[in-house]
């Protein structure tokens, strides 16, 4: 009987460590620029780049979503099916090499969406809430700490 109490009592601590494991929040993803945290989701795929921030009708103040890409480059974004303004800031080597502020979103399905092209390569680009980019003074140069 006593090694029958053992075994139930390892088998509770290994099931305890299981559901411990398994109910712990998941890894948050978050980018810094001057001390500012926000919490982004990642645009990984094709899909998910075509739609990024469009899929919220609105944005919490301290989230945002990055887009990453293995090769630099010059990457054009829309405003197409967005619900709401945004900043684009274009990343590279954890720098901000470019700003675009207060993008408006197409009012209507006729609305030509706004397209926006870099001066410079980028390896990301992060989308937050319009005006936080002037609010926070972010500026080309500042480094950007991205924790994916």
């Amino acid at each position: 009987m006593n090694k029958l109490n053992i075994i139930l009592l390892i088998l509770i601590c290994i099931l305890s460590v299981f559901v411990f494991l398994k109910l712990s929040p998941e890894k948050k993803n978050y980018i810094i620029i001057d001390n500012q945290k926000f919490y982004i989701d990642v645009a990984k795929t094709d899909e998910q780049k075509e739609k990024g921030l469009s899929i919220y009708n609105k944005l919490p103040l301290e989230k945002g979503m990055i887009f990453p890409y293995e090769d630099s480059g010059y990457h054009p974004f829309w405003m197409k099916g967005m619900k709401f303004s945004i900043d684009i800031i274009y990343i590279q080597n954890n720098k901000i090499v470019d700003i675009f502020e207060n993008l408006p979103f197409p009012k209507n399905d006729f609305q030509t969406p706004v397209i926006v092209r870099p001066t410079a390569n980028s390896n990301y680009v992060l989308e937050i809430n319009a005006g936080l980019s002037k609010k926070y003074n972010f500026k080309k140069g500042d480094i950007v700490e991205i924790h994916l």
